[in-house]
């Protein structure tokens, strides 16, 4: 009788070994992956969402009167005059992305910008949600987790102890 592996037993022990070994490079793939700091997914995170607001703020400020008329005919906010709306929401795009870039009181912001987007889905862009529903993923994100080391908020803790 033949000692050797059946041709059977080869090519299933071959298989073996071959999903273990794409098991292990996955299983390295995802150590790897998952070694990213936050820190370092954090900053695209507070500069993508930084950029959205800050270019609505100067596209405000650039035609002040187009504002205006778009807050009285399209926006419609209810509770809040046409004209006091437009200051608050260019006052609230042109501040909060500065503290978002600066990782200053990131937080704050985040949950800022998070109030604005549900105010825009529901009462002026219902259509537009899967463009809110990617803001307010990375405000939540943001808002839960802070900024990270690579912020001032994270500076200003390590100074206070915090």
């Amino acid at each position: 009788m033949n000692s050797s592996k059946s041709p059977g037993a080869a090519a299933a022990a071959g298989a073996i070994a071959t999903r273990t070994g794409i098991v292990g490079l996955l299983d390295r793939v995802n150590r790897w992956l998952e070694s990213v700091p936050y820190s370092l997914l954090a900053l695209p995170l507070r500069f993508a969402v930084a950029t959205v607001f800050w270019n609505s703020g100067t596209t405000k400020l650039a035609n002040w009167d187009a504002t205006l008329q778009l807050f009285e005919d399209e926006y419609k906010l209810p509770l809040l005059p046409p004209d006091l709306a437009a200051h608050i929401g260019a006052g609230i795009e042109l501040s909060t992305p500065v503290l978002l870039v600066l990782g200053f009181a990131t937080r704050p912001a985040a949950l800022v910008l998070l109030g604005m987007t549900t105010i825009i889905e529901v009462f002026v862009y219902p259509q537009a949600w899967p463009t809110h529903i990617q803001w307010a993923a990375m405000l939540l994100v943001l808002l839960f987790r802070g900024a990270g080391s690579y912020s001032l908020d994270y500076l200003i803790g390590r100074r206070l102890g915090v």
